[in-house]
């Protein structure tokens, strides 16, 4: 009696499967090792070292004495340690300008958060525009506002100030100088307007080419079904762009909370921002700068806190948002 054995060989589509996880798993390993050598990596160490030594030295400072930083270096401390958190509480409570820093640092909130609503809701509506809604000249005016981003901002200070010191009035109302809106001063106005539209460019910029990148088949499916374009804008659009929109967020409101110029321009001295008492705080003749070291890293704290909240949109908005054109 003879036993024949069977021997199964994988099917064309097991063995394709195996073999294209074999080729990618190849492919990694060829583009990581080319992108990625020891050279780069050491070099790359050695950079952010000596760029961290600085940042190391204030955060240092920011502790110290201020008798010991008009004395010495911050190195010392290592041979002679001496803290004290009072940098801090003399920070948050005094301030170059007429408002305290912790004034200042309410007033930046105040600025920052709705310029960064504003700015989105604006650039994503008129970037869906572009993307999704044909009329004639679209692609004119899209090249007209991606060239916007040329302009140097200080260009247009003098012409937008001018603007807003003659005032525009509709129905009686006056619009723009001090917002004096049927008795009701809105201070911050005049920096949510200019902050606004010096976004406008770079943001309709990258959430456009975000929008366009979301496949038609979806966007014809919801008009088959009824959707109009509020429908497909709020159900659609904004869920599949929300990494376009974090990180769009995240650039805007880094700019706009560390932005000194257009703030001292366009702000009365009550809504004044963090980075303007922040200038003023090490005093007529620098004496005090260990103060400024405290009240900067007060004023990272919230930066911070964002990105790392939406750090993992980051990378993947942007980048989708600045690959095609």
């Amino acid at each position: 009696m003879t036993t024949s054995t069977v021997v199964l060989e994988p099917t064309d589509d097991k063995r394709s499967a195996r073999q294209v996880a074999r080729d990618t798993r190849k492919h990694e390993a060829q583009a990581r090792k080319r992108l990625t050598s020891k050279g780069a990596t050491i070099a790359a160490i050695a950079i952010a070292f000596f760029w961290t030594i600085p940042t190391f030295g204030l955060f240092i400072t920011s502790f110290r004495p201020g008798s010991d930083t008009q004395s010495t270096g911050w190195w010392t401390v290592f041979t002679d340690p001496s803290f004290t958190i009072d940098n801090y509480r003399l920070a948050l409570t005094s301030g170059g300008t007429a408002l305290t820093l912790a004034a200042s640092f309410v007033n930046s909130l105040a600025i920052t958060i709705p310029v960064v609503l504003f700015a989105l809701a604006i650039a994503s509506l008129i970037a869906y525009a572009f993307a999704w809604i044909e009329f004639k000249g679209r692609n004119f005016f899209f090249i007209f506002i991606f060239a916007l981003q040329i302009v140097p901002l200080q260009m247009a200070l003098v012409p937008l100030l001018s603007l807003f010191s003659r005032g525009l009035t509709i129905n009686d109302v006056t619009i723009f100088p001090g917002f004096d809106l049927r008795g009701v001063e809105h201070s911050f106005a005049t920096v949510w307007i200019a902050h606004v539209i010096f976004a406008m460019p770079l943001a309709i910029f990258l959430l456009h080419n975000f929008i366009a990148e979301i496949p038609a088949e979806v966007i014809e499916a919801a008009r088959v079904d009824g959707a109009g374009h509020g429908q497909v804008f709020f159900r659609l659009i904004l869920p599949l762009a929300a990494p376009a929109l974090a990180s769009f967020a995240v650039l805007e409101f880094i700019w706009v909370w560390n932005d000194l110029l257009v703030a001292t321009i366009f702000a009365p001295s009550s809504s004044l921002p963090l980075t303007q008492s922040l200038n003023s705080l090490s005093g007529t003749w620098g004496d005090q700068w260990f103060l400024q070291s405290a009240g900067t890293f007060i004023s990272i704290l919230v930066p911070l806190i964002v990105f790392f909240l939406l750090q993992r949109f980051f990378v993947r908005g942007l980048l989708a948002g600045a690959t095609k054109g």
